[in-house]
């Protein structure tokens, strides 16, 4: 499959930028071969991905995908990514060693939490992130430090049943600071905890159907897909997929159950058997065979891992700021075959640190349905193996993407998937679609998307009470 990569015009600061870089051997700048061949350097390339075809309806045969690419600048118009060095040169960061000493994400956090302190030391503060929640302090408060955790629930797709609603109104009253606030990942953060009820409040999150497991640390994170509950074939489908992908990257160990509800694993729910198969399967070299954590070992990611699924043309899950955006693809039927997959999107940066910068991801190519957990493996193994460990500021996917470009990181993806990846199907055009107000749903009903101001639930916590509590 030839891989073809869009050309950009470069900046007159280049050859300056050029030779710094060469002057201080710090970082590397990988130009694509085209690039290359035309004498073009430029770093941050912003992709929209266009197409005409449309699910349920066949693709003319000349149909190609249209790239639109622009140039961003951030400060500078180069940015370069750090070179990774030789393996024996690498110096692993200090996270990074607190992995490796915890057990699996249990030491020293259960002994830092029966401790009578109001705060877990700098290593549990490290592990309890893994668990779904931050250790915070009131900066507007001088002298002692007043302690309190952040909890964040994990929820692929969104959805949230009544009943964890209703518990998790409850503890933001009794437990927190009487808020919830919605995140863009599509979860519920709640704040204010104190160490001494982070036991009972997390336990009931857990008896509730609910878990925060995984919402935090470096592992994937909550699975995005549209969340409203539209009965079309597109939806339902990637929602479907959402929950397949988080079943199969979620922890597997139990330290979990062990801290928070004294080793009772209260959900019992099995997962679809093709997950549990491709997580076990191990034909190319991807598993930890002897750990309780298959795919995680020891080390679990070099930092958080984003994915989000998505039907063709909805994206409101902003599918190429994600380390993995996974597209539906229908077939002429309207019956979906398969996934077209990006990689490397990101949208966070340092500060005034001109080397971090947004990304939006490649497109990688398409893989039928029956691969797509094998497919989402590979991607992940091949940020496990080669993400940075050094420097956490440049550990996540869009980096390596940068470093690497979309050719080499295509082909070592395909080494842990045993196939190739196909050429990338044709995609109808991506839409605007407004979500508020009443809405057909497609079953003859009708729901109300609410607008939250900035995702913040407190005065008008009790609103969304009474409605969680009515039967439609």
């Amino acid at each position: 499959m030839e891989r073809r990569h869009p050309q950009i015009t470069p900046s007159p600061s280049v050859s300056r930028q050029k030779a710094a870089a060469a002057a201080s051997q710090e970082w590397l700048v990988v130009p694509t071969d085209e690039e290359q061949r035309a004498g073009e350097f430029g770093r941050h390339r912003l992709m929209e991905m266009t197409g005409t075809a449309s699910h349920g309806a066949e693709a003319p045969a000349d149909h190609a995908v249209t790239q639109r690419m622009s140039e961003r600048c951030l400060a500078s118009s180069l940015i370069m990514s750090p070179l990774k060095k030789d393996a024996s040169q690498v110096k692993r960061s200090k996270v990074e060693i607190i992995k490796e000493k915890s057990n699996f994400i249990r030491y020293p956090l259960n002994e830092e939490l029966v401790s009578e302190a109001p705060n877990v030391n700098e290593t549990a503060v490290e592990l309890i992130k893994f668990h779904g929640s931050y250790q915070q302090s009131d900066r507007e408060v001088s002298g002692r430090k007043n302690y309190s955790f952040m909890l964040r629930i994990k929820n692929p797709s969104g959805k949230v049943i009544n009943q964890l609603y209703l518990a998790m109104d409850t503890l933001s009253d009794e437990f927190g600071i009487g808020t919830l606030r919605l995140t863009t990942r599509q979860t519920f953060q709640l704040h204010g905890v104190l160490k001494k009820n982070l036991k009972h409040v997390i336990s009931t999150v857990i008896k509730n159907m609910g878990s925060t497991l995984g919402a935090c640390g470096d592992l994937n994170r909550n699975v995005l897909a549209p969340t409203s509950p539209y009965v079309i074939k597109d939806i339902l489908f990637a929602q479907e997929t959402a929950d397949n992908i988080a079943a199969l990257l979620a922890p597997q160990s139990g330290a979990y159950y062990d801290l928070w509800v004294d080793e009772e694993k209260i959900m019992s729910a099995e997962e679809p058997p093709e997950v549990t198969k491709a997580r076990n399967d191990n034909s190319h070299g991807t598993n930890f065979p002897d750990s309780p954590k298959p795919i995680y070992g020891t080390q679990y990611l070099p930092r958080k891992f984003k994915i989000a699924v998505t039907g063709v043309g909805y994206n409101s899950v902003d599918i190429l700021t994600n380390d993995i955006g996974v597209v539906v693809v229908f077939d002429s039927a309207g019956e979906p075959v398969g996934f077209n997959l990006y990689v490397g999107g990101g949208m966070g940066r340092t500060h005034i640190i001109e080397t971090t910068f947004p990304r939006l991801a490649d497109p990688l190519g398409y893989v039928p349905k029956e691969d797509i957990l094998y497919a989402i493996k590979a991607i992940v193994v091949t940020q496990r193996e080669n993400g940075r460990r050094d420097n956490r500021r440049y550990s996540k996917l869009k980096y390596l993407l940068d470093s690497w470009g979309i050719d080499k990181f295509w082909a070592e993806a395909e080494k842990y998937y045993g196939k190739k990846f196909e050429d990338f199907r044709p995609l109808r055009e991506w839409q605007f679609n407004n979500y508020l107000g009443w809405q057909e749903q497609g079953d003859g009903k009708l729901f109300y998307g609410v607008h939250i101001d900035n995702g913040h639930l407190g005065t008008r916590k009790a609103n969304l009470l009474g409605a969680s509590q009515t039967q439609w």
